[in-house]
């Protein structure tokens, strides 16, 4: 699957690949037909997101669409159509400090961001502080599961809609939101934004970017489980590369 997803090959071209290297390498190995790799595909064990660092991580999440390849496309290329009810899934990514993908979810196109951000609050292993999501994710539910998977004092970056009123009694995190109506309110959103840094929600646009530049923008795969093991290997493929091309620093001090 991870050539499939590297190169985007289809799996016949897949079988071919290969076939041709295990000839290069003289081993006496058969390969898979693309029968046996399409249904391997629907209930391969994906392993566990790889946690490189120990300690709080700064967390931002946010989603992104990705098209179902396949018929559909070619047809409509080839009867000059436009194919407007194209389906397609929802990739949820939660990216660390250090630009690693450590929780991932595929969804249905309708799901709601809020509720799959707690699920993947709710995979961490390790506390965050502090938290950075777009206002798709200004929810209560949202500050009361960053408060069970956050330090303690956990500080939350998230617009608040334009019409969100002050919540009297709240209480931390909760409260948050409340100071960031009234400084809204006080100086506009954009100095807001520069003030509580919320830039930083950047980092998970850019895992967005670069999941689509490496991978693609869209899946191959038919069934949705198999769709979901084809993102999840897709993620892992990003961060082995972005553990191979970060550089390792010293500071020198002299």
């Amino acid at each position: 699957m991870t050539l499939r997803t590297v190169f985007r090959l289809p799996l016949r071209q897949t079988e071919g690949f290969v076939a041709s290297v295990i000839g290069m390498m003289g081993l006496d190995l058969q390969t898979p037909d693309h029968t046996t790799l399409s249904r391997r595909g629907r209930g391969v064990q994906v392993p566990m997101l790889a946690r490189p660092t120990a300690g709080p991580r700064h967390l931002a999440i946010d989603s992104t669409g990705l098209k179902l390849m396949g018929d559909g496309e070619w047809h409509a290329h080839k009867h000059k159509t436009s194919n407007r009810r194209r389906s397609w899934r929802k990739l949820h990514l939660g990216v660390d400090d250090h630009g690693f993908i450590v929780a991932c979810d595929l969804t249905g196109a309708r799901a709601d961001d809020g509720s799959v951000g707690v699920s993947l609050l709710e995979e961490l292993d390790v506390p965050i502080e502090p938290f950075t999501a777009d206002g798709a994710y200004d929810s209560r539910q949202i500050y009361d599961a960053v408060a069970r998977a956050g330090t303690l004092g956990v500080t939350v970056v998230i617009p608040p809609s334009r019409r969100a009123a002050l919540a009297p009694g709240a209480v931390r995190p909760w409260d948050q939101r409340n100071r960031a109506i009234e400084r809204i309110a006080e100086v506009g959103r954009r100095q807001w934004r520069k003030e509580a840094g919320a830039h930083q929600q950047a980092r998970a646009e850019n895992a967005m970017c670069r999941y689509k530049r490496t991978i693609g923008d869209g899946l191959r795969s038919r069934s949705f489980e198999a769709q979901r093991r084809e993102a999840m290997v897709a993620v892992r493929v990003l961060n082995r590369m972005t553990l191979l091309g970060k550089p390792i620093s010293v500071a020198i001090r002299t």
